[in-house]
């Protein structure tokens, strides 16, 4: 692609050098008819000054067409060739008048003739050196016939002569190759500096689209934290205002409780989509392709969002499919879930409508709704982080914009295309597009142990004392042993201490991600092994969703949590840890 550019870019040179060879033609056979008339007869100048001006006007022809046709360069061979054919045709026009001043006993024609010619083929030079072939043709058709004459005369002049044109043809070549190299690195240097320019230019699009995303997703985040924050730390003051006055009434401690669990919720589910937001940009999520079965998915649909469309009033369909896709389930269910939980979300009367189509080799999963629609303007706009074209007041039980972002990122991690047809008051139709495969038999459900009565040897670290004294409270109540430390020298300390006691086995380590001074979790987990003297499973809690930490974190192979978690989450997540042979990463796939 390159080369042909190249090609287009030095035809188009070609074709602009030639209006200098165009006047010459028009200008310098008038003084040779002039200076041969008496020499020569008047029919074979009329006729040689004749040919060479239809000669002259049909290359004037030709690049006016071709200036004229120039943005159909897919032939730019073509049209060089011809501008070349038309130069042989002149060079050789040029040649005859050596044969024309080749008079006995006129030396001064002779002459004349020599600096015509030599002025004629250096200055062929830089008009013809833009396309290689054309310009050997060109100076053997004007200096071979004179050349030939010099030959077969006899005097030592037309020796020294023939060797004349011999050095100029040689010097002409050479040149003419050496501006060949200078054009054509010249038009490539030139073509490399466009396209960087355009590249930077779309970088810098790029980079300014990226920092008004990120000014709006931070503006939005800030406001959908803080309210359940501002919410909860509400609940909490009232619950002290009750405690101040005596005992709490248990109705209203129960509510109380209930409300703040709710506001927790909210603010989990938004933390773990800004977190699955982080994972995807940290390339930390792994597809497991496998045969998916698009009846028992569209199955378990079907029965997830019929209370949903009942308690809205709207038809809900789904059209049964026996096809098997190739894809991630987990992200394939992702994918579908938000785009049904969004026409749910936006449509208030009509249907719902779930169903597939083949193409070809693949099949197009549809979600149809007779919702609001979105305007063709903004289809684009609605994959974008924290963008709801209908909640400007970001209700969050409308969501909170980061669905279709996921549903995007996630679509292109697994290389399904994404698809949106809408019509702003008529409804919307998402779809994405996903390989068929074929059928596989079902594997066998695996054994689980079951979790009943496991009391496991725990070392904890967590700088944070509040947070430390929570999760040993909280194990110990588990009925696991724990040896927490605010570093990995104090629950070495911790450790050996009940060691003098008894025996203290470790099973387990929790490790904080940011602990003092500066140090890690992976740090510690590391020192509490060589401690240890052997590889124990561990499990790392943070709150960062830094795509960088999230790829050093995935690197090292240990199980990932994400604050805020839940009794019921740590409760799990140490029973697989300890369960499950090796340590794995819970993070390497979209929940």
């Amino acid at each position: 692609m390159q080369d042909d550019k190249i090609q287009e870019a030095l035809v188009d040179l070609l074709y602009r050098q030639s209006y200098a060879v165009l006047f010459v033609n028009f200008i310098i056979p008038l003084p040779v008819v002039y200076i041969f008339r008496d020499a020569v007869p008047a029919g074979w100048l009329l006729a040689w000054i004749g040919v060479m001006y239809v000669v002259t006007a049909g290359r004037a022809v030709l690049a006016f067409l071709f200036f004229k046709r120039a943005d159909e360069m897919a032939s730019a061979s073509r049209w060089a060739w011809r501008a070349t054919a038309f130069s042989w045709v002149s060079g050789l026009l040029w040649g005859s008048l050596g044969l024309m001043g080749f008079l006995p006993g006129e030396p001064h024609l002779f002459s004349f003739t020599m600096i015509v010619l030599t002025g004629l083929a250096c200055g062929s030079v830089s008009s013809l050196a833009a396309f290689p072939p054309a310009l050997p043709g060109s100076l053997a058709a004007m200096l071979v016939p004179v050349a030939l004459r010099c030959f077969t005369a006899e005097g030592e002049i037309y020796n020294i002569y023939l060797f004349f044109l011999a050095c100029l043809a040689g010097v002409n070549l050479y040149y003419g190759r050496v501006t060949y190299r200078m054009l054509s690195e010249t038009v490539r240097l030139r073509s490399e500096n466009v396209s960087l320019i355009g590249r930077l230019e779309q970088e810098r699009d790029r980079a300014q689209a990226a920092d008004h995303a990120k000014t709006r997703f931070l503006a939005a985040a800030s406001h959908d934290l803080r309210q359940p924050i501002h919410a909860l730390s509400l609940f909490i003051s009232a619950l002290a205002v009750l405690g101040q006055r005596g005992n709490v009434p248990a109705k209203d401690a129960r509510d109380l409780a209930s409300r703040a669990k709710s506001i927790v919720a909210n603010l989990s589910g938004l933390l773990n989509a800004l977190l699955d937001m982080s994972r995807l940009d940290a390339g930390v999520v792994t597809v497991a392709r496998e045969p998916v079965s698009l009846d028992e998915l569209f199955r378990n649909f079907h029965g997830e969002f019929a209370a949903a469309a009942k308690g809205q009033g709207l038809e809900w369909s789904v059209v049964e499919s026996d096809h098997w896709v190739d894809s991630d389930p987990m992200m394939l269910k992702r994918i579908l879930d938000n785009l049904l939980s969004n026409a749910f979300r936006y449509t208030r009367d009509g249907r719902v409508l779930l169903g597939c189509r083949r193409r070809g080799s693949s099949v197009e999963i549809q979600v149809w709704d007779t919702g609001i629609g979105i305007p063709s303007g903004q289809q684009k706009a609605v994959f974008e982080e924290f963008v709801q074209l209908k909640n400007p007041a970001r209700d969050r039980t409308q969501g909170l914009g980061l669905g279709l972002a996921i549903v995007r990122r996630t679509a292109e991690l697994l290389g399904h295309p994404l698809k949106l047809v809408s019509v702003e008051g008529r409804g919307s139709m998402f779809s994405i597009t996903v390989p068929l495969t074929k059928r596989t038999e079902p594997k066998a459900a695996a054994h689980e142990t079951s979790p009943a009565g496991v009391s496991l040897g725990i070392m904890v670290v967590d700088d944070e004392l509040d947070i430390l004294d929570a999760i040993r409270q909280l194990l110990a109540l588990e009925g696991h042993r724990i040896y927490a430390g605010r570093s990995a020298a104090e629950a070495c300390r911790v450790h050996s201490a009940a060691q003098e006691a008894g025996k203290a086995r470790v099973d387990l380590v929790i490790a904080d991600y940011r602990l003092e001074d500066g140090t890690t979790g992976l740090e510690a987990i590391r020192a509490l092994c060589d401690y240890l003297g052997r590889s124990v499973p561990a499990i790392i809690v943070t709150g960062d969703t830094s795509p960088s930490r999230l790829s050093e974190v995935s690197a090292s192979g240990y199980r990932l949590l994400h604050k805020p978690i839940t009794g019921d989450d740590l409760r799990d997540v140490i029973l697989k840890t300890h369960f499950e042979s090796g340590p794995r990463d819970l993070n390497a796939r979209l929940r």
